[in-house]
């Protein structure tokens, strides 16, 4: 992700939980030194960062697909112009919990069109990523 942050103009990423930090041979190995100028930050507590980051004005937005869901795709208003936006994506397993969800400002998915109804992780955040910026 921290190549794929940088490709798209992303200012910071938040790594939360249990998720691995840099220096880690697969983290360098795949974002080829992206790691070394991305900004990052890591964190304990998604809902405490979560809590800061709309103090800030961000717009939250979740990565997950449920019945409040839209697809990522379709324009809300809930997204001002200019708006600053922290994506929020869940683990490869469990997604995003829904103490996280319910603080977001929008649920976004990924539309699935084969048999499959989940990408990896960074896919759908290089996806989403790239549909929240040029939307």
């Amino acid at each position: 992700m921290f190549r794929t942050a940088d490709a798209f103009g992303i200012s910071k990423l938040y790594l939360v939980g249990y998720t691995a930090t840099p220096p880690k041979i697969q983290i360098d190995k795949v974002s080829l030194g992206a790691e070394t100028w991305m900004p990052w930050e890591k964190r304990d507590d998604l809902l405490e960062l979560v809590r800061e980051l709309k103090v800030q004005e961000y717009t939250i937005v979740g990565l997950e697909k449920n019945e409040e869901s839209i697809e990522i795709g379709v324009k809300a208003s809930v997204f001002p112009e200019n708006a600053s936006i922290a994506l929020i994506v869940g683990n490869e397993v469990d997604g995003v919990e829904d103490e996280a969800l319910a603080l977001c400002d929008a649920i976004v998915h990924i539309p699935m069109l084969g048999k499959k109804e989940s990408l990896n992780v960074s896919i759908a955040a290089g996806i989403a990523m790239y549909a929240l910026r040029y939307q």
